[in-house]
């Protein structure tokens, strides 16, 4: 199957079922379906062909699924960037993917982002409003022009019977620990495989209603979230940025039952002090990982948020589901492990280091024009070498018991220290430094950048330059000046010396 296979069928068997709740914008299954017919019509007069790359940068909204959908429809792959990212590291995206269009957000938290890329922006521009229509501008389709512009229908229905199951649907950037982005490829049947494993597991139906507060430029919401829609028939109830009143009130107006989310999500809404005010009785199934859950957490969750059913989960941007819990597991096993394997996945552990290797047809097809990292990546029996350190017990569940990578997580997103680390090594006054993550009550861990300075600095100093050169998430919250970093004999920083120091 394809993706504009999926979404044509979605649209005939449901095509009277809500598909989008967006605020006051409703959309049908088969109303998704005319609109992405149209922007695909709009692309297509544009210029974008089979195997072009349409990049996406806006916060969740109806606007992204149509657009995203769209691209895929004419055959063209689908590059999502992270609306937290600044300039440069937009362009960064846009440059190495090559992109020929970009449908990115009109004015949205206080940022312009088509502002910041200057002359850095593809040949097709489309603009979503998110706060109020933008000031009309040369070259950028607004997204208000999108019904009065002609739109060769057949061609697109053309173009999407032409896709193929193994061609490239989506490229999704994630960093490594050299601190240089790879663009994981995956092909329209592993994304629908791994989606469709996902909605098994949460046992998702038509008749579910689905809160994705989880970013769409996030293989979590995108691909366990629009793609299991359309898998399904489920409702998509899109949330720009988390905010727990307004999600609790959705929760009780629009009666969801889905919210996947991480662990802070959830652990925000026990602790808001007017959650009673809601009723929230509709919640049947949260899906969370990313961080460790606690066992207390989720029997609070079942008792306290009304969910019948609560899973983890384990995965990664080149293989995005590979762990599940079951509905059933009981609260110890679903707070201590990641579940066992599923869409089609093998997981092993390599003896020697105890990293977690896994293998199966829905791995990712590789890295985009890096072949090298690629062969690091996935050896040459086909397994895939995560960095990621667990045990298996006798009944095939996962725990995670360590990284290899020094990456951590913060409130949900990777952070990979090696690029905080290039960021920070270009201020001056910063001889080094080294960036761990420490543990943060609301978010989980936050990083901590250990400074060697060269020159009178201050930690609002540091903090202000990170802050101008890195998505939010990716910002040290805290820092410590320091003569030396620790040292092994062959000067490589041990960063569990510093880690040691904040347990």
């Amino acid at each position: 199957m394809t993706i504009p296979a999926a979404l044509t069928r979605a649209a005939q068997r449901f095509a009277d079922r809500e598909a989008v709740v967006d605020g006051p914008v409703r959309l049908t299954y088969a109303e998704l379906y005319r609109q992405v017919r149209r922007c695909a019509g709009v692309f297509l007069a544009e210029g974008i062909r089979p195997g072009d790359r349409v990049a996406v940068c806006s916060p969740n909204t109806h606007h992204w699924v149509t657009a995203a959908l769209a691209a895929l429809h004419l055959g063209a792959t689908l590059v999502p960037i992270n609306t937290r990212f600044t300039g440069p590291e937009t362009r960064d995206i846009l440059e190495r993917s090559r992109a020929s269009a970009l449908v990115v957000a009109g004015e949205f938290l206080g940022r312009d982002r088509l502002a910041e890329l200057g002359d850095a922006r593809p040949g097709v521009v489309l603009r979503i409003p998110v706060e109020g229509e933008p000031a009309r501008e040369p070259g950028v389709i607004d997204w208000a022009d999108l019904e009065g512009r002609a739109a060769d229908l057949d061609e697109v229905d053309a173009r999407a019977a032409t896709v193929r199951p193994g061609d490239v649907s989506d490229i999704l950037f994630t960093s490594g620990t050299t601190g240089r982005s790879k663009g994981a490829m995956t092909s329209h049947r592993q994304a629908l495989a791994v989606a469709e494993a996902w909605a098994d597991c949460g046992a998702v139906t038509e008749s579910d209603r689905y809160l994705v507060i989880n970013p769409f430029f996030h293989s979590f919401g995108y691909k366990a979230g629009i793609l299991v829609a359309l898998l399904t028939g489920a409702t998509l109830l899109p949330q720009q940025t988390f905010d727990v009143e307004r999600a609790m009130r959705l929760i009780e107006a629009e009666r969801v039952t889905v919210l996947p989310g991480a662990p802070t999500i959830y652990q925000v809404m026990l602790d808001a002090p007017n959650r009673g005010d809601f009723d929230l009785s509709s919640l049947r199934l949260a899906v969370t990982g990313a961080a460790t859950v606690p066992v207390a957490l989720v029997e609070r969750m079942q008792a306290e948020l009304s969910f019948e059913t609560v899973l983890t989960a384990y995965g990664l941007t080149e293989a995005v589901v590979v762990t599940m819990c079951r509905a059933g597991d009981d609260a110890e096993t679903v707070a201590r492990t990641s579940g066992r394997a599923t869409a089609g996945f093998e997981v092993k552990i390599a003896g020697d280091t105890g990293e977690i290797l896994l293998r199966g047809p829905n791995v990712m097809l590789g890295y985009l024009d890096d072949p090298e990292a690629t062969a690091k990546a996935i050896d040459a029996d086909g397994w895939l070498h995560t960095g990621d350190v667990g045990v298996l017990d006798e009944r095939g569940y996962l725990k995670i018991t360590d990284r290899i990578k020094d990456m951590y997580i913060c409130g949900g997103f990777n952070v990979y220290p090696a690029e905080v680390e290039q960021v920070l090594a270009r201020l001056p006054g910063v001889a080094e430094s080294a960036v761990i993550g420490v543990p943060d009550a609301r978010l989980g861990e936050v990083g901590k950048a250990y400074v060697v300075p060269k020159t009178d600095l201050s930690t609002a100093d540091v903090i202000a330059y990170a802050k101008e050169n890195l998505a939010n998430y990716k910002v040290p919250r805290h820092v410590e000046f320091t003569a030396e970093l620790p040292r092994n004999p062959s000067g490589k920083v041990l960063k569990r010396v510093l880690r040691e120091k904040e347990s």
